[in-house]
């Protein structure tokens, strides 16, 4: 049977076959047909009919006509009907805040992003999300009640089973509140909480650069930066959910002072935050950068480093170069643990493009070990900031969708 990077809800999963065949039928583009489902579920015909039958009648999948046909009468084939629903994605960062409107197909109808800041604490940014979604959802002429489930991403480890973050270095206030319980009761719909780079990595394997890829590490480098990671085609979470906390190895113990408390982390070094203060320390010191001129020294942003980089801004190309090589050790490292075929990088510092994935592809390259080096792909994540939003669609369907399963409707 098809294995993908989530659990099956036992309380909902009454026949896994279904779900199954279902999540085929969901991650196949173009459609499938009932004759490969039934060669790849190692299934019967038989079986399989009964199983598209339940389906259909719920109102699950539709049948089309191909479109990638040779010649002749096109093969029916099974979709997801993107009728039945939707569901909503929120990705909530240190400094951003996105929401993602979607149908069941996963089409991205509507989204909306503003400036944020996580660490105003759970109160003030609960009701912040809870009014852009109320506006989003009005400017598209649909209520909270045509929506499905939701899923959230949020920076900070995820105690799954609480619903709530484990002591999050960069969102204070936030250890302990129950984030999943008080969205459930606010907005009455089911929600998935997760890591926001656990979601870039769903996010990049369901419709980006690592789509279909069993062994993936996702690295979101924005204000912070975590890791995401696909074992064998499963979340890996660790056993209290704070795996893939890349942003606070040690890398330098006598270098700069971390939010988590420690010395020299990656985060510390590399990060958007780091980025920006190397910036302005660059300009205290009377170097000659187009940085002096790009507005107040203490609003200067990572984005403000990228942009003069571009520019041909040597002392701006040096900072992220440095934090691209920084990046590189702390990738390389992983890449001989945990041997990905795929790396993702993702995150608004990302958005940077070559002059920061150069350094990390050099890096890894001299830092791996040659049978990890010649098997990785490093990539910038083809859904660039949208890639943790992707993946709380991801979540938000695997809920909605496998719920649907379960009843019984007459198309």
């Amino acid at each position: 049977m098809p294995q993908f990077p989530w659990a099956p809800s036992t309380h909902i999963v009454k026949n896994l076959n279904k779900h199954a065949v279902l999540d085929l039928i969901r991650f196949t583009p173009g459609g499938i047909s009932r004759a490969e489902l039934a060669q790849r579920m190692d299934l019967s015909r038989a079986a399989m009919t009964a199983i598209v039958s339940d389906l259909l009648d719920c109102n699950a999948i539709r049948e089309t006509e191909s479109r990638s046909s040779l010649g002749g009468r096109p093969p029916i084939i099974l979709e997801i009907n993107s009728a039945r629903g939707h569901v909503i994605g929120i990705d909530m960062g240190a400094t951003h805040l996105t929401i993602i409107l979607a149908d069941f197909s996963a089409q991205v109808i509507d989204e909306i992003e503003v400036p944020f800041s996580v660490s105003k604490g759970p109160e003030i940014c609960v009701n912040q999300a809870n009014q852009l979604l109320e506006d989003l959802l009005k400017k598209n002429q649909l209520a909270m009640g045509d929506i499905s489930s939701l899923g959230i991403g949020v920076p900070g480890p995820i105690a799954s089973e609480a619903g709530t973050v484990f002591a999050p270095p960069i969102m204070p206030g936030w250890d302990g509140y129950p984030i999943r319980a008080n969205l459930e009761e606010k907005w009455g719909l089911p929600v998935s909480l997760n890591n926001d780079a656990e979601l870039g990595a769903l996010g990049e394997w369901a419709y980006g650069v690592g789509r279909g890829e069993n062994h993936l590490a996702y690295i979101k480098v924005g204000t912070g930066i975590g890791s995401g990671l696909l074992l064998n085609g499963q979340i890996y979470r660790g056993a209290t959910g704070s795996a893939g906390e890349i942003g606070h190895l040690t890398l330098d113990e006598n270098g700069p002072l971390c939010d988590c408390g420690n010395h020299g982390c990656l985060e510390s070094l590399a990060g958007g935050k780091a980025i920006a203060q190397q910036a302005r320390e660059a300009i205290l010191k009377g170097q000659r950068t187009l940085l002096s001129s790009m507005g107040p020294m203490d609003e200067i942003t990572a984005r403000d480093v990228a942009s003069a980089a571009r520019r041909g801004d040597l002392v701006s190309q040096k900072i992220i170069a440095s934090a691209g090589n920084y990046l590189g050790i702390a990738i390389a490292g992983l890449v001989n643990l945990f041997n990905p075929r795929t790396v993702v990088v993702g995150g608004g510092v990302a958005l940077i493009g070559d002059l920061l994935l150069q350094p990390i592809r050099d890096t890894v390259i001299r830092r791996s070990l040659l049978a990890s080096a010649r098997t990785v792909r490093i990539n910038t994540a083809v859904l660039r900031r949208n890639s943790s939003g992707m993946g709380a669609i991801v979540q938000a369907l695997s809920i909605a969708l496998h719920q649907v399963a379960e009843q019984k409707e007459v198309r």
